[in-house]
């Protein structure tokens, strides 16, 4: 029998006040830090403090604005796709599952700010406003996911288990591997993630979550 800390019970009330209580604390916990940021992010490169990202596609399949710090130059993403100094570039970012380990766009800040996880604290007001949960599947650009599902056909049924759900800030896959997991395998954990969810299993996850940050295990 399923409890409020399991499955649907769960993920429809107990989850959702976790996630309000811990991104309260944590906002304030990391408050420090996020001044810091947006003042070296300032210092180190022309451009706003947040990113000027595309749209992300969450829940049931329905978009919406995720906030992250800048780590890259300004318009990075609408220069990886019109410019024809990144043709190459954007190539080999979409044949990298939409990973680049080497990315030219990437700041001195940035490259930092990637490694530990830090350009993803300003997601927890994503999780205040509904839009995102602190544990949860990647969210993936609407671009992404339609060229990865025409990439790999067999995983679209697992793509509509992953999306009815809503991402996370953190999930199964950045602490299995993160940026090194290609898209058919990051499907397969975060459905698994999906099919079994429970917050011992989020418990589990966040306690895994700070090594990841400062080791700076498969980040690009």
């Amino acid at each position: 029998m399923k409890t409020l800390f399991e499955g649907e019970s769960y993920q429809r009330l107990t989850k959702r006040v976790f996630d309000i209580v811990l991104s309260l604390i944590l906002l304030v916990f990391f408050a420090p830090i996020s001044m810091i940021t947006a003042i070296l992010i300032k210092l180190d490169s022309p451009g706003p403090v947040l990113a000027d990202v595309p749209e992300r596609v969450g829940q049931d399949g329905k978009k919406f604005k995720m906030y992250k710090f800048r780590s890259m130059i300004a318009n990075a993403h609408f220069l990886l796709r019109t410019d024809p100094k990144y043709k190459t570039l954007f190539v080999k970012y979409k044949r990298g599952s939409y990973k680049l380990k080497e990315d030219p766009r990437v700041t001195r800040v940035g490259k930092f700010i990637r490694k530990h996880s830090i350009d993803e604290i300003p997601q927890f007001i994503n999780v205040l406003k509904g839009e995102m949960s602190i544990v949860g599947p990647r969210a993936y650009y609407p671009d992404e996911l339609r060229d990865q599902l025409k990439k790999y056909p067999q995983t679209r049924k697992l793509v509509k288990k992953v999306l009815s759900v809503k991402p996370g800030i953190t999930g199964l896959w950045q602490v299995s591997g993160r940026s090194e997991v290609n898209f058919d395998k990051r499907i397969e954990i975060d459905a698994s993630y999906v099919d079994n969810i429970s917050l011992w299993n989020d418990l589990k996850i966040i306690l895994k979550t700070p090594f990841v940050m400062i080791s700076g295990r498969g980040a690009v």
